[in-house]
């Protein structure tokens, strides 16, 4: 299967298990790849035939800077599971979302938590 990147997507948003979290927010980067068959557009060189990575890009935004989550798991899993639903050509698709700076003590750099979706898992 091939696989389309799109990365560092950049936004801000409220998630958090603490209150200052919720109340003064932070940066979130979301990277994700998409498993599809890419020969079509290759040929036809033609938008209608593959994703719309504006669309894509348009999908992290509105979970990333929507309604306030605990748990990056969260965010990934939400995202994972808009883009199967929303963009039919997708078969699988990786999401990693990065928390810079998280309020751990001692601890600078980042977290993230990243999952593997395909199109038919089983819910939990």
């Amino acid at each position: 299967m091939d696989k389309v990147y799109v990365q560092g997507m950049a936004f801000y948003g409220f998630h958090g298990a603490f209150k200052e979290e919720n109340k003064l927010g932070q940066r979130f980067y979301a990277d994700v790849i998409m498993e599809m068959d890419t020969k079509k557009p290759g040929k036809t060189d033609d938008l209608d035939d593959t994703v719309n990575y504006a669309l894509v890009y348009e999908t992290a935004k509105e979970v990333l800077e929507g309604d306030p989550v605990k748990l990056v798991e969260t965010l990934t899993d939400k995202l994972s599971r808009l883009i199967l639903e929303r963009f039919e050509l997708v078969q699988a698709v990786t999401v990693k979302i990065t928390k810079p700076d998280p309020p751990i003590p001692g601890h600078y750099d980042s977290v993230a938590v990243e999952v593997r979706r395909e199109r038919g898992f089983e819910e939990l």
